[in-house]
């Protein structure tokens, strides 16, 4: 018969990698009902495993642990497989001891095997047991070692059944339990606690309890997680675990660097701009920058003009060529239709839809190498070193995790801001997510770098976007800092083991992403560009117009255009078309490139205005209002209509006084090549204070001389 199991362990324990190694091409993604946390479930063989959202207990703190803990308790689950991770047993067991005081069968697979052997750490695994009282079983999730045993050890669990244990000793406890018939432990704790959710289920138990009850609810709550971690510590961490000793940990030689609180920033940034180099560099092994090939030596499609461009730039150009070779056999089809017809087909859907086709080998490539230093362990680090800057702006390190969540789509970034407890630090993050550049905006960094300086210096431009929105996060963050009131939310963070990035899990990542945009392109993009087709080509009259400008929104943006004259984009002949695709990236952010495009108006729009125009173009875009589903998101978690139109005006004002800015030094810059000097010693040295105030700061709080 087949079974249910649900998948159950801390954040970065490898229950996702297990997840995707048991259910592979089976697993479906969507949202639990009534909240937005992420559900994900598949098939194995004929048995349905659910990927429960990682948590560290099972206390109604934050979504995921309420989604989890409701799923374990009242869902039909036939056995909890709860998987462990073997190099840091004392916190993942916690949930386990939680897990055990529920009477669902609960299989523990203790992950991670592999890397205890390199590091010379034997876990017994049957005295483990023994001291849990239910299976337990050495898995390697990345590896793939056991997986086959362990479902049949789950199975053999939901037929067997059990009740539940705990291991608290209280007098207390154990007379609430004792009026309770299901997950008597579990509740019995969780009333005492004087949880809301349980309490609110036993409304006819409260004043039993609340008689029994010896001491206030907190007091209670504290001894009880002081009470497991004891056991943990000292019943099972002393009895089970063997370390071999002067064995070499990789990871910690690792960290010394990467970590180093001078030299990981830069590390950081560095590994960074190599992505960005694979990605986005027509001049991929700079043979053409160091002069090993000779201006107008070769010039080979799609490989490069007198240079080897970068395995993204390559995957572009062979898109490109594809959708071009589309274009053209879509105009021939069309070339007896009625105009309309014809540009409706060809300038716009098309148009629109094949621009964005276009920059999906870019997106792809970009996030292959996100996702492989995601999976190996690297980005919870970067998490790490950027809460040595965020002290001082009033955020965590807790909060850059959503925010680089952002990276890929605000919407998920956004959304991830509930796990921040802080209602300051949550509002700050929101107000900051847009500045990190979502992976729909990449296309029109590409378009424009590109063409600006021939394409000589994409991977740059496209980098420096991403760091001028950082920037422009940390500044403004101090800023809100200093207006917001509020607590600031301590940070602790589990780092995992570094590790091979895992085929499978990248795969995935990448499929998703492909599969999202091609979906997006082919209906949010194609409807809006059909809706800008008719704007763009027809005049008030309903008559068809040749030129953008005497169009339906050509007159309506060229009457907006000069509010944006001194971003450097408001003025000349192409300013209309600014702005309507600024205001297009309303709707989805890659609508920007996609407007130019479907006009044929891109090349000689960029070469209409100076490249300081672009630059402020790319500014405003990167910092304004986000699309319409992030903007929805944001109106839902902010919960404030107040704080969520002041986020708005806060959006607007700060792209706007920033492209402006940018708009201004770039101009200098291109009459004073010295400024630019100038600010990269500003930079380096405002880099050099932080890092030394760091320094101070920590040797004050350990206090160290």
């Amino acid at each position: 018969m087949a079974k249910v199991f649900a998948l159950a362990g801390n954040p970065n324990s490898g229950k996702t990698t297990l997840f995707n190694s048991l259910t592979g091409a089976t697993a479906k993604t969507g949202n639990w009902p009534g909240v937005t946390v992420e559900k994900k479930t598949g098939k194995y063989r004929e048995d349905t495993i659910v990927d429960l959202p990682g948590i560290y207990s099972l206390s109604p703190y934050s979504p995921e642990e309420i989604v989890s803990r409701n799923f374990v308790l009242k869902e039909n689950v036939d056995c909890v497989i709860n998987i462990v991770d073997g190099t840091n047993l004392e916190r993942n067991l916690y949930l386990t001891l939680q897990l055990l005081e529920t009477d669902v069968p609960v299989v523990v697979a203790l992950n991670m095997a592999d890397i205890l052997n390199k590091k010379g750490v034997e876990i017994d695994v049957d005295k483990l047991s023994m001291k849990l009282g239910v299976p337990v079983m050495a898995i390697s999730a990345l590896k793939k070692n056991g997986l086959d045993d362990l479902i049949a050890l789950a199975t053999k669990a939901a037929n067997d059944g059990r009740a539940g244990k705990t291991v608290l000793r209280s007098k207390e406890l154990a007379d609430v339990a004792a009026m309770l018939d299901k997950h008597k432990y579990f509740n019995a704790a969780k009333l005492i606690e004087n949880d809301e959710l349980i309490c609110s289920e036993y409304e006819s138990l409260k004043e039993s309890v609340n008689s029994i009850r010896a001491k206030d609810a907190t007091s209670y709550a504290e001894d009880f997680a002081n009470e497991r971690y004891s056991y943990i510590s000292n019943e099972i961490i002393k009895n089970v675990v063997v370390k071999a000793k002067d064995v070499s940990n990789r990871t910690e030689k690792v960290d010394k660097v990467l970590t180093h609180r001078i030299w990981g920033l830069p590390i950081f940034l560095l590994i960074m701009f190599s992505v960005f180099h694979l990605t986005f560099s027509e001049d991929f092994l700079f043979l053409s920058a160091l002069g090993i090939i000779p201006e107008g030596a070769f010039d080979i499609p799609i490989i490069g003009d007198s240079a080897i461009a970068s395995p993204g730039i390559i995957l572009f150009n062979i898109m490109d060529w594809i959708v071009g070779l589309i274009g053209d056999g879509l105009a021939n089809l069309f070339a007896n239709a009625p105009e309309w017809c014809s540009s409706l087909i060809v300038d716009g859907v098309w148009g629109g839809v094949g621009a964005i086709l276009s920059f999906v080998p870019n997106i792809l490539v970009l996030f292959f190498f996100i996702a492989i230093l995601e999976d190996c362990g690297y980005m919870s680090r970067i998490a790490y070193l950027m809460d040595k800057i965020f002290k001082g702006i009033g955020l965590s390190g807790k909060a850059f995790i959503p925010l680089l969540s952002c990276f890929g789509c605000a919407v998920p970034g956004i959304m991830a801001t509930k796990t921040l407890k802080s209602d300051k630090e949550r509002r700050m993050t929101i107000m900051l997510t847009p500045f990190f550049s979502c992976g729909a905006k990449l296309p029109i960094w590409t378009a424009f770098a590109l063409l600006l300086f021939d394409g000589a210096f994409a991977e740059l431009i496209v980098f420096g976007v991403y760091i001028f929105g950082i920037i422009v996060a940390i500044i403004t963050a101090a800023i809100l800092n200093k207006i917001i009131k509020g607590k600031q939310e301590p940070f602790i963070m589990e780092m995992p083991d570094y590790h091979m990035p895992q085929g499978k899990n990248i795969g995935i990542l990448i499929w998703d992403k492909c599969k999202h945009y091609v979906v997006k392109a082919g209906t949010l993009i194609a409807a809006s560009t059909v809706v800008l087709w008719f704007l763009t080509s027809f005049a008030w009259n309903f008559s068809m117009v040749e030129d953008v400008n005497d169009s339906i929104i050509g007159s309506i943006s060229n009457f907006i255009a000069p509010i944006f004259w001194p971003l450097g984009w408001g003025g000349g002949e192409f300013k209309g078309v600014f702005v309507i695709g600024a205001f297009a990236g309303l709707i989805a952010k890659e609508e920007v490139p996609a407007i130019f495009e479907s006009l044929g108006l891109l090349e000689a729009a960029v070469a209409s205005v100076a490249p300081a125009a672009i630059f402020s173009y790319m500014a405003f875009n990167l910092l304004v209002v986000p699309c319409m589903a992030a903007v929805a998101t944001a109106r839902g978690e902010l919960n404030n209509k107040k704080h969520f139109w002041l986020t708005i005006l806060f959006w607007v004002a700060t792209a706007y006084i920033s492209a402006m800015l940018v708009y201004l030094i770039a101009s200098l810059i291109s009459v004073a090549w010295w400024v630019s000097i100038i600010l990269v010693l500003g930079l380096i040295a405002a880099v050099v204070v932080c890092a030394v105030l760091s320094i101070r700061r920590d040797r004050m709080m350990y206090g160290v001389n």
